[in-house]
């Protein structure tokens, strides 16, 4: 006879693919139980919503299209989300050694009058004026565009990544027409970033990792707070809070059955929880196929919010599982850690390749890091990072995990 946990295990998952499958077309056809955000905008019937984007005075998508994926194979995928009012479309650079920008040009291309429809969204991996502007250029002729509506620079981590300089850039690449606004995307120390972004004056916008995980902490609700009265459009990435939910336990299997019960999966529930906040604009979402995208247009489209009790098993999931994630305030163990390893960088990777699948992408990353560093990682000591860290995460562990599978 097979044991309870396994029977309900089972019976979850068979339940959470049904649900998937069929909520898009009870979002689609029934959006009657609609409870918009202060500032919303209602879509034309079966299109996303838009809200303000910070003092741009452009109203954006509340889903972006995360461009992080073989984007000239999926030109059907960008056509059916332009369609359903994604109009918010990221990309950067170096996704795909270029294909994603690649990809976009291959739309626009084809379809030219769909550019007034897209806000149009990439990112910068130089900081020095003269990088950013070659790599400026590379981008509007991958894109076939004139213009950039936003451009970032990418993953930064400290302010002093922007100086005066950079300032003098934008006001002249502004001034040409080559951007619209500009700001920066990052997954390390994001709270002190916004704060000091906050009093520059110039930035538009800022994405950064933002997730049921940490948007109730102090310390991100007042960096939030400082942005909107900055003006400062924000998108919010790695909505997941570090992938999908575990079914090896009971509070877990409670938690997704009440998801389940209001209508949504795990993953929808974890992006709903954003769009409640209405200081943050939208969501960046990487949707590589067509279930992915119609799964997360389902959760937009239907606005019925979580119940509080959602929400405060999700607060209680967070607590719980603490000690499991990687909040990004790299400065605190970076700083006892030998050697200057990027602690925060390689468990990004982690992340990419045990929560989200992307075995290659997160075993090309690591092989980034020195050679040297990479054969010492498991040896390393890490007790002085694992007493700085306020999750209590066994960064030695993870570290010595990372050397095994993506070495």
């Amino acid at each position: 006879m097979k044991n309870k946990k396994e029977i309900s295990r089972r019976q979850f998952l068979r339940t959470a693919g049904a649900v998937g499958a069929g909520s898009f077309l009870t979002a689609a056809g029934a959006v009657a139980q609609v409870s918009q955000e202060p500032g919303e905008t209602k879509a034309e019937p079966g299109k996303v919503p838009t809200r303000p984007f910070g003092k741009t005075g452009v109203n954006v998508s509340i889903l972006s299209l995360g461009g992080m994926f073989d984007i000239p194979s999926n030109q059907l995928l960008l056509r059916q989300a332009l369609k359903w009012g994604v109009t918010h479309w990221d990309t950067a650079d170096c996704y795909e050694g270029g294909k994603s920008e690649l990809g976009i040009g291959q739309f626009l291309t084809k379809f030219p009058e769909a550019r007034k429809e897209i806000f149009l969204v990439t990112k910068s991996d130089a900081r020095d004026p003269q990088g950013m502007t070659q790599l400026l250029e590379r981008s509007l002729e991958r894109m076939k565009t004139d213009t950039i509506d936003l451009y970032f620079i990418h993953g930064m981590k400290r302010i002093n990544e922007l100086d005066n300089n950079t300032r003098i850039w934008v006001d002249n690449a502004k001034k040409a027409g080559k951007i619209r606004f500009f700001g920066f995307s990052t997954h390390t120390n994001m709270e002190d970033l916004m704060v000091e972004a906050a009093k520059l004056g110039w930035i538009d916008a800022i994405m950064m990792t933002y997730n049921f995980r940490i948007m109730h902490q102090d310390k991100m609700k007042a960096a939030v707070d400082a942005c909107t009265k900055a003006g400062i459009g924000l998108t919010a990435m790695k909505t997941q809070g570090g992938g999908s939910m575990s079914v090896e336990s009971e509070a877990e299997l409670e938690m997704g059955g009440k998801f389940l019960k209001e209508g949504y999966t795990d993953k929808q529930a974890k992006i709903k929880a954003i769009w409640q906040n209405p200081l943050i604009a939208n969501v960046c979402s990487q949707m590589p196929n067509m279930t992915i995208l119609m799964s997360n247009i389902a959760a937009a489209l239907n606005q019925t919010k979580l119940s509080g009790e959602s929400m405060d098993w999700l607060r209680r999931y967070a607590e719980e599982t603490a000690s499991t994630y990687c909040a990004g305030c790299a400065d605190l163990c970076e700083s006892a850690a030998e050697d200057g390893i990027p602690i925060r960088e390689v468990m990004r990777y982690l992340m990419y390749y045990n929560s989200y699948g992307e075995c290659d992408r997160a075993r090309s990353l690591y092989a980034e890091l020195p050679s040297e560093m990479r054969e010492r990682l498991a040896q390393m000591d890490f007790s002085g990072a694992e007493r700085r860290c306020p999750r209590k995460l066994q960064i030695g562990r993870f570290m010595r995990q990372a050397a095994t599978l993506l070495g």
